[in-house]
């Protein structure tokens, strides 16, 4: 039986300001992403939303971002690979905290927006958010883009890796995925997204923007929180993949059995 965890990117409201609707989108996922403050989020927010995971018995990993919360971690940054570490490994631990408060485990890591693009093809900038992955507890899981400088940062240092791939992003021949800037970059078809997450799981392929077929066998698969179908969206695609046979679990069983 094939099995599959679906993720998504929550906890990125901030002060003031509402972002997706975590509560209903943990309703269909496995495991949840959450903002550390430095992209989204803030700690007040973090502290309401693992008490939400704890309740929905959601797993929790923690979503580290560039310190730039107005152009929400989209924007790319020069930053040495020591900033790197010590800026994923503060945002690491503060997660970890409000985890043990409610009496979770911190499950995984994935880097958030352009850490995690710019790492996925710099084997120095994925190689120490990895170490800080390492040094931030044991067994923790470091979730990056499939077949990636991710994957072989994991491999040298002994980090447990999950490979990831996206219901609602559209994919460039080299398994990258499309800027939002460009057209293609986003898919709002809540169906269409289902039907190519179940090839994904059960075929270990996807078609690019010029329909190129990409090879790639995903361990989770993520449905963005703050896009305005994310909910109906996460709903479809474990409806179809259930349907088809795939076992939706959290992202520990599916890595680490």
């Amino acid at each position: 039986m094939y099995k599959v965890d679906l993720n998504s990117d929550i906890g990125e409201s901030f002060g003031a300001y509402k972002m997706g609707d975590d509560a209903a989108i943990m309703n269909a996922v496995t495991s949840v992403n959450v903002a550390c403050g430095f992209h989204a989020g803030d700690p007040l927010v973090m502290k309401k939303t693992l008490k939400t995971c704890a309740e929905k018995g959601v797993a929790a990993g923690a979503h580290p971002g560039y310190p730039d919360l107005v152009g929400f971690g989209r924007r790319n940054m020069k930053c040495t690979p020591d900033e790197e570490y010590a800026d994923c490994l503060y945002q690491i631990g503060a997660l970890k905290a409000f985890c043990e408060a409610n009496g979770l485990r911190l499950q995984h890591v994935k880097p958030h927006g352009a850490m995690y693009n710019q790492a996925a093809k710099d084997p120095a900038l994925a190689k120490a958010i990895a170490q800080a992955v390492k040094d931030a507890g044991e067994d923790i899981i470091l979730m990056g883009l499939a077949n990636s400088e991710f994957e072989r940062a994991a491999k040298e240092l002994g980090v447990p890796f999950a490979a990831e791939a996206f219901a609602d992003r559209g994919y460039m021949p080299d398994g990258s995925l499309v800027p939002r800037s460009q057209p293609g970059a986003l898919i709002h078809d809540v169906e269409a997204a289902a039907k190519r997450v179940v090839r994904m799981v059960t075929e270990g392929t996807v078609e690019a923007v010029d329909g190129t077929v990409i090879n790639f066998r995903p361990q989770s698969i993520c449905m963005h929180g703050d896009t305005p179908e994310a909910v109906e969206m996460a709903k479809a695609v474990r409806a179809a993949l259930e349907a088809a046979g795939v076992k939706v679990t959290n992202l520990k069983e599916v890595v680490l059995g």
